[in-house]
């Protein structure tokens, strides 16, 4: 089953590439201008999530490109694992036959080498800090 934060990161990776979410009980389709920030996830996409993840949209929302619901994804049947072609986030039918493939199908221009690769989330002033105790710990040593 994928969790939440499975799932979170899998569309963070794909707004990266400009795909958007679709939500058709509105007829719109999504995208945050800023997918990530100093400490993580911008609001933008927070605020994007917190939309496509109510009880309301979750049944219907879902990834350009792709036919499953964030609602799917969140069941026990789906998993997200990396694509063997592009390394990409992709879900995947845990028991049963694959109907969709990666999103990455539909992107002609993708996977591209010469592009930086979409990443996660990353909170520098934790990373800093156990930068910081690794550097404290090996002057530690030396001493």
């Amino acid at each position: 089953m994928a969790e939440l934060t499975q799932v979170k990161k899998y569309l963070a990776y794909w707004f990266q590439l400009g795909q958007k979410i679709i939500i058709p009980r509105t007829n719109k389709s999504l995208i945050p201008k800023k997918v990530l920030n100093d400490s993580g996830y911008s609001s933008e996409l927070e605020k994007l999530w917190a939309l496509v993840t109510n009880d309301c949209n979750r049944q219907y929302c879902y990834l350009e490109g792709t036919n499953e619901s964030i609602g799917e994804l969140l069941s026990p049947e789906w998993d997200i694992i990396d694509c063997a072609r592009c390394n990409m986030p992709m879900p995947i039918v845990e028991l049963g036959i694959q109907s969709a493939s990666c999103v990455c199908d539909d992107l002609d221009n993708w996977p591209n080498n010469e592009l930086p690769n979409p990443r996660s989330s990353v909170n520098n002033t934790e990373r800093l800090m156990i930068i910081r105790k690794s550097l404290l710990n090996k002057q530690k040593n030396n001493s």
